[in-house]
């Protein structure tokens, strides 16, 4: 293995592994352990964090990549641009529907639901594409 295709491989196992962390043991504990308005604010407070995280793992690895995998690079960029957008779009309106939802606007609350649901499947698209790309190195 080379030295790109081995920082490649770290990048892609840390970027897995942040995901489904996060998924299976950071989200599910504070919603179960935390009272609802801390949760929902402790939750806010994460998801920049996170995204930087996922954003930062998934360009290195896509950089680290290109020269050995081509495909697998692409592929980890799109999630990257997928987290930007994440990040800098969806989040911020996925915030804003909550606050108006909580302030009684039955509209926001649904557009609030199906946001949430569009993040939700994104996110488990960027986990997909992670273990796939992981996978591939076995």
């Amino acid at each position: 293995m080379t030295v790109t295709a081995a920082i490649a491989l770290v990048c892609i196992a840390m970027l897995f592994g942040g995901m489904a962390f996060f998924a299976a043991c950071i989200a599910p504990l504070v919603f179960t352990r935390l009272p609802p308005e801390w949760a929902g604010r402790f939750i806010r407070g994460v998801f920049p964090v996170y995204y930087l995280w996922v954003l930062g793992t998934a360009a290195a690895g896509a950089v680290a990549l290109m020269p050995v995998r081509p495909a697998d690079a692409g592929a980890l960029a799109l999630v990257a641009g997928a987290t930007v957008w994440l990040r800098q779009s969806l989040m911020p309106r996925i915030n804003a529907l909550s606050d108006a939802a909580q302030a009684g606007d039955a509209a926001a609350k649904a557009g609030f639901d199906r946001a949430h649901r569009l993040s939700v499947a994104v996110n488990l698209a960027q986990m997909l594409v992670a273990a796939v790309v992981l996978v591939r190195f076995a």
